[in-house]
């Protein structure tokens, strides 16, 4: 009996990744074999699919994990850059008004020659 085309697009997905863990090629292999011989069916299926979902929902895991550190770092460097735009800000309306200050002092001292 052949597989289901939704079962041999899934194990040609599985086949598009690089995968480094011995259990999971033997499992795409020995599914890829069934497939070119049209037995991928039962007890095979079954087992090819527990390890489809070991394999990935350890890499899920992985991913999210990932994720929610880099969304914290992007926080942190999205805070930092707001606080170094506040703080440039300030710097700039120092500098405007120090620039005053000067500017008027220099008026005066021209004034009294």
């Amino acid at each position: 009996m052949l597989p289901k085309p939704d079962l041999i697009d899934l194990v040609t997905r599985v086949g598009a990744f690089h995968i480094t863990e011995r259990a999971m090629k033997r499992a795409q292999r020995q599914a890829e074999a069934a497939i070119a011989d049209g037995a991928l069916d039962g007890a095979a299926r079954d087992a090819y699919l527990r390890a489809v979902l070991r394999y990935f929902e350890g890499f899920d895991s992985e991913a999210r994990a990932h994720l929610r550190d880099v969304d914290r770092r992007l926080e942190h460097v999205n805070q930092i850059h707001f606080n170094l735009s506040a703080e440039r800000a300030v710097a700039v309306k120092r500098i405007e008004a120090t620039r005053a200050v000067l500017d008027a002092l220099a008026a005066l001292e021209a004034a009294k020659t």
